[in-house]
């Protein structure tokens, strides 16, 4: 539980760099906001196999049931908590005017809805870092420091763009550039609380444990489709958000395999 939080106050902290650009430019291209999106959902959809599903399906085996039903019911039930999150929590993807927010109505601000959108993002990658540490206390071979560090290391990776892309916009709608970064960095305080959280449920009950993973899974599958390829395309960067995409599943790819 301790490693899965230091893990995600190294995300979180990435997350704060990246949101410190606003003390340097005002604005981002259009451009270089789908490539980061783009580069974003390739780490965590490269992730959600590579550290999470896999692991889970591995992990199943010989326990008496089919190896596919834990990472089967797992995956499927993270898509439905993100979905019934998403439909609750009032928030607003980047790009999009207040007249598409999403979520009970509110009168909130438009800079409030941004930031709540993002925070939303980041409770899956948190509660994947916490699960991932959490399988150590497991001892299955199939856990390992490698995999759980490696898993940190992309997700943190991706969270400095994400701290641009909340910083600067709040920034370009008016916020001051301290309060634009202090809510740009804020949305990843959720990260350390969903990681301890995952980590302590696994640890106190480790038959969950390849649930726990595909559920993760699930709800960053379920992020990436529903929220980062739609705003990664609406800029007409297709081309750019795609090979962003590549080169964001081929270096998460890479981090796991060459240290998990």
């Amino acid at each position: 539980m301790v490693q899965a939080l230091l893990a995600t106050c190294f995300t979180w902290a990435m997350t704060a760099l990246g949101a410190a650009a606003v003390f340097m430019a005002r604005d981002i291209s259009r451009r270089v906001l789908d490539a980061m999106l783009g580069f974003a959902g390739g780490v965590m959809i490269a992730a959600s196999y590579w550290s999470l599903l896999a692991p889970a399906i591995e992990m199943s085996e010989g326990k008496g049931i089919p190896p596919w039903v834990p990472a089967v019911v797992g995956f499927l039930v993270g898509g439905i908590f993100l979905r019934v999150t998403d439909r609750l929590l009032p928030h607003l993807h980047l790009g999009f005017p207040t007249a598409e927010a999403e979520g009970i109505k509110t009168g909130w601000r438009r800079s409030t809805l941004l930031i709540l959108a993002i925070t939303l993002h980041n409770i899956p990658e948190g509660l994947a870092v916490g699960v991932a540490f959490g399988a150590l206390a497991a001892d299955l071979p199939v856990a390992s420091m490698g995999a759980a560090v490696a898993l940190a290391i992309g997700i943190g990776i991706q969270n400095f763009p994400e701290g641009m892309a909340v910083s600067l916009p709040l920034r370009r709608e008016g916020m001051s550039r301290r309060n634009s970064f202090w809510y740009g960095q804020l949305s990843a305080v959720v990260e350390p609380i969903a990681a301890v959280i995952g980590a302590a449920a696994v640890v106190v009950a480790q038959p969950i444990l390849p649930y726990a993973l595909s559920f993760a899974a699930g709800a960053m599958i379920f992020v990436v489709i529903e929220e980062v390829v739609p705003e990664a395309q609406r800029g007409g960067n297709t081309d750019l958000a795609t090979m962003g995409g590549m080169l964001g599943f081929t270096v998460m790819m890479l981090l796991d395999v060459a240290l998990g």
